[in-house]
């Protein structure tokens, strides 16, 4: 069994949080591995470095063994693939499909939707066991003793219905890019909802914000406590001022964001959300040494969101994500152990610090914030 926390049991699952690549990459690798019937892989970013071709090998065997493998990746996120990355997969009986082409002699290519893309990150073996979060497939998540960035994320192992879920998300994408479906990959919602929650949002069709909306209801309904941790903290007006409320009616909310992210446009548009919460008295920490890349919630010690959904506007209305909801006591305290653990490598925020920033890039800040909704 790989390295990674104790597995909870919550309705009908089993759930498990990875904190961190060195946790996450081995499960992963060990599902795929031992996957017997099927081999789902939905991804934003898988790199053509060492990380990507471990597990493209590791799909490539199975494919060769007579499983269904299926991937897809995202153009944009993927940018940097050679073109015949996935040919040994396909050649070994696996199937391939890119998300948002961006040559225009691509098939699925639209002009109109460049800025629609697949930013989910989920496996799935065997409908048995599913993984989603916000790693990549990429050496930047690997420690830096292993020649990695040591990126700071997060994921969830699932056993049971919820993988179910994961299964028929993937399959509603591989449906919309012409793939064919099976039977039994239609969403049974109603049988899962005991503790745990697939979370996922549509930007094509009639647009589903449902991991937004969980987000606001949560928030709103904190009684105790909010723990966020967000690798891109550029929230509307609704959430931000939901925060606010649940602060003035005495809810503790200690928010983390990354003092550096990969994404410097981000962070000069986060600064003046994150002087106004400090001017409010919300705790707001900023993560030293690694990039953050979290997207965590904890509420009232029980309720745990991670995923891909970032707090802007990109996750809002242009990305495909996937969160997974779970209420439960005992796994909210392994995860909350997990924050606090980034909270000290992080710094607390006080308004002298964010006025010490020099003023050309206040300046900065402020005119990109002007834009923050293109974010």
């Amino acid at each position: 069994m790989p390295d990674g926390g104790p597995y909870f049991s919550v309705g009908d699952n089993q759930v498990r949080h990875l904190s961190d690549a060195c946790e996450a990459y081995p499960a992963m690798l060990a599902a795929i591995r031992a996957a017997r019937d099927e081999v789902l892989l939905e991804m934003y970013w898988v790199a053509a470095d060492r990380v990507g071709y471990q597990f493209r090998d590791a799909l490539v065997e199975r494919a060769a063994a007579g499983v269904v493998v299926r991937v897809v990746y995202d153009a944009l996120g993927s940018l940097g693939l050679p073109l015949d990355f996935w040919e040994p997969l396909r050649l070994a009986g696996g199937e391939v499909i890119l998300y948002g082409p961006l040559a225009p002699w691509r098939r699925h290519f639209r002009l109109w939707r460049l800025r629609f893309r697949d930013h989910r990150k989920v496996l799935v073996a065997d409908m048995r066991v599913a993984f989603t979060g916000g790693l990549n497939l990429a050496e930047q998540w690997l420690p830096v003793e292993q020649g990695g960035a040591g990126w700071r994320d997060d994921a969830v192992e699932l056993h049971g219905p919820a993988a179910h879920q994961l299964r028929s998300l993937f399959y509603d994408t591989w449906w919309y890019l012409g793939g064919t479906r099976p039977p039994d990959s239609r969403r049974r919602y109603r049988r899962t909802r005991r503790g745990v929650w697939v979370l996922s949002n549509l930007v094509y069709g009639s647009p589903n914000r449902a991991i937004r909306r969980a987000y606001l209801l949560a928030i709103r309904r904190a009684q105790v406590s909010i723990d966020l941790a967000c690798a891109y903290f550029v929230p509307g007006p609704v959430i931000l001022h939901a925060m606010l409320a649940a602060h003035r009616r005495g809810v503790k909310i200690r928010l983390l964001v990354p003092l550096q992210s990969d994404v410097r446009l981000v962070d000069l548009a986060t600064h003046g959300i994150l002087d106004r919460l400090v001017r409010d008295g919300i705790d707001v920490y900023a993560f030293r040494g690694r990039v953050l890349h979290s997207k965590v919630g904890i509420v009232d010690h029980r309720y745990v969101t991670i995923g891909s959904h970032n707090l802007d506007t990109q996750s809002l209305r242009f990305n495909l994500e996937s969160n997974v909801a779970i209420d439960d006591q005992r796994f909210a305290a392994a995860v909350t152990q997990s924050f606090e653990r980034d909270l000290a490598s992080a710094i607390k925020l006080d308004r002298a610090y964010l006025a010490a920033v020099s003023w050309w890039i206040r300046l900065l800040a402020w005119v990109v914030a002007r834009f923050r909704a293109f974010l």
